[in-house]
């Protein structure tokens, strides 16, 4: 670490000396310096924020990582702060650069547009919806089988996979979650190809997505295997999720 940082840490100790507002949360040769600023936003009476600053080893010739938490705001807003701290630290030259940032958020403000931004993305995040996916092959189904379930759960989505002449997989929960498990089957090898190697799903398509009907009954729990042998027993499958209207929406799209 530079003799600036453990200056400048020595320095905001004595600045934000009140209680509980400075705390030296590591110190380390090879991780560098943390500290935790309890400040607020846009002046003494804003709401309080939770600053964690770490000041890698060539800090300050770069900046520092910064993360933000609140009681008082939402998860949303914190990331648009700290997002706005990140961008004005990139901003300052390579100089010791805590306090000005400190200080800096004491002008800031959520705007009453980013507030109505907010809003919308925490209300998609909270209401619930249902996705359709046509999957294109599944070779190595034990692997591919056991990928789909695990990012059920951790997405914390309802699954089922309708295994058939149309391979599909139905997901019901948060639309980011939704939005996540579709870039995870894009991007991590989850099958085999024609010669044994490990592949993607490329060819993966989204049939249908929108808001979960009310009358969907109680929604998917947990992730459920189905095989079909024909048409009439895939509308069946949907029967038995209260789902026939999807299904007659992307009846169109299957195979025959």
């Amino acid at each position: 670490m530079s003799e600036a940082a453990f200056e400048e840490v020595s320095v905001l100790s004595s600045i934000y000396c009140g209680e509980g507002e400075f705390q030296l949360v590591q110190q380390s040769a090879q991780d560098g310096l943390m500290v935790r600023i309890n400040s607020t936003v846009g002046g003494e009476r804003g709401p309080d924020v939770r600053l964690l600053f770490h000041l890698h080893r060539r800090y300050p010739s770069c900046p520092p990582a910064i993360s933000v938490s609140s009681t008082d705001l939402s998860r949303s807003q914190c990331h648009n702060i700290r997002q706005k701290l990140l961008d004005q630290a990139a901003a300052l030259p390579p100089e010791p650069m805590v306090h000005l940032l400190v200080e800096w958020l004491q002008c800031v403000e959520v705007s009453e547009e980013e507030e109505e931004e907010v809003r919308e993305r925490e209300e998609e995040e909270e209401e619930e919806w249902t996705a359709v996916l046509s999957l294109d092959h599944i070779r190595s189904q034990n692997r591919y089988t056991s990928l789909l379930e695990r990012w059920t759960q951790q997405l914390q989505l309802g699954g089922r996979l309708l295994l058939g002449r149309s391979i599909l997989v139905v997901l019901q929960g948060a639309r980011p979650n939704i939005k996540e498990f579709c870039r995870l089957l894009r991007t991590v090898k989850v099958d085999v190809d024609s010669s044994g190697k490990k592949c993607k799903e490329r060819m993966m398509k989204v049939l249908t997505e929108s808001p979960t009907s009310s009358s969907g009954g109680h929604g998917l729990q947990g992730f459920v295997v189905m095989n079909y042998e024909s048409l009439p027993e895939l509308t069946a499958a949907f029967q038995e999720i209260n789902m026939t209207d999807l299904y007659q929406q992307i009846r169109p799209s299957l195979r025959d």
